[in-house]
């Protein structure tokens, strides 16, 4: 299986970065896993609508650049579903054997995602209806792609 995780932005702290580093050595017995990133847009603490729109759009063409036709694409969002672990261990093992090995996991920046990388999605993931650091969601999403083939292959894992 190919996993990608598009992302907004520069991962800069290093204790994410190790983790995530820890999880993508894990992971590289079970599946082809990149993260590509891509630039956030600059704009300043206080924007209009109008202009968050914008920012999220230009970011969203950035993201949706990075996708293929032949791609599964699970956009993490909070209005999107709650699943367990084994829940998302089970999709996962759904796409693959009905042959969509191409898995695009998207996370937006800090305004989020865009009406039409919405739209391309084939699926919603929430984690919570909490709101994390779109940087802490890669570690969090690494881990648990990890824990989803561990779950999918009977091997042990921590509950």
């Amino acid at each position: 299986m190919n996993i990608s995780i598009i992302t907004v932005g520069k991962l800069k702290e290093k204790y994410l970065k190790q983790g995530i580093d820890e999880y993508l050595k894990r992971l590289s017995a079970y599946a082809k896993v990149d993260i590509i990133e891509v630039p956030d847009e600059k704009a300043p603490e206080q924007l209009s609508e109008t202009d968050m729109l914008i920012v999220k759009n230009k970011e969203g063409e950035r993201i949706l650049n990075k996708i293929g036709q032949d791609v599964h694409v699970i956009a993490l969002a909070i209005e999107g579903n709650m699943q367990t672990s084994e829940e998302l261990a089970a999709n996962l093992d759904r796409l693959a054997t009905y042959g969509k090995s191409k898995v695009a996991f998207v996370i937006g920046g800090s305004l989020g995602l865009s009406d039409d990388v919405m739209k391309r999605a084939n699926e919603k993931l929430s984690f919570s209806k909490m709101t994390f650091p779109h940087q802490l969601m890669r570690l969090v999403l690494v881990e648990q792609v990890y824990r989803a083939f561990r779950i999918n292959r009977g091997e042990p894992y921590h509950k």
